[in-house]
């Protein structure tokens, strides 16, 4: 058996989707420095600037990561720690599957790595505006402290799914998932 063959059975054995996630919450290992790995805000995970094209190792890659306190992103493993660039989100929502209507509706995320999430209070869905009446920024957690963005063909998706909804004085514009209002944003008067 060749090298690389060997290393794709072993990368395959460890992502059985049975298996849970390594505990990397738990490892204290020394920092070792930055490696030179970043994934950009479609995505992609690029390592030395050119894409890597073998997706077991980002899922590999992915079920090591955790990000600290700091706000940095780590690769981790129980003897090593390594630190990555990531631009936005360390993963990206590709599919939204719903399920049900109104507050029984259930709303499904799937990423880039095969995470598979429902929007609920555990998996908060979070919209934000970074620069008041510009692009939306919408990203669900999917665990510890790492969210994904969601896709601009998964959030156009989830707007659609959209109602308004008024809360004190104000109106929303929103969406239900496991019995939670998620806001997608605030309506004004001119908005409808």
């Amino acid at each position: 058996m060749s090298h690389s063959a060997f290393d794709s059975v072993v990368l395959t054995a460890q992502l059985n989707p049975q298996r849970p996630l390594p505990p990397v919450d738990h490892w204290t290992p020394p920092l070792l420095g930055d490696m030179d790995l970043r994934i950009t805000r479609d995505g992609v995970w690029h390592h030395a600037g050119t894409p890597i094209q073998r997706e077991p190792l980002i899922h590999l890659f992915a079920s090591i990561l955790r990000q600290d306190e700091d706000g940095c992103y780590y690769l981790v493993t129980p003897a090593e720690k390594w630190r990555i660039q990531v631009d936005d989100a360390p993963f990206l929502a590709i599919q939204l599957d719903v399920s049900g209507t109104g507050p029984s509706q259930n709303l499904t995320f799937t990423t880039n790595v095969g995470d598979i999430v429902t929007a609920g209070l555990d998996h908060p869905l979070i919209v934000e505006y970074p620069v008041p009446g510009g692009e939306p920024s919408p990203h669900i957690h999917i665990r510890s402290r790492l969210h994904a963005l969601l896709s601009r063909a998964v959030f156009v998706e989830l707007a659609e799914l959209g109602e308004e909804r008024q809360i004190a004085n104000d109106r929303f514009y929103g969406v239900w998932s496991q019995g939670q209002f998620f806001n997608l944003g605030q309506l004004d008067d001119r908005a409808i």
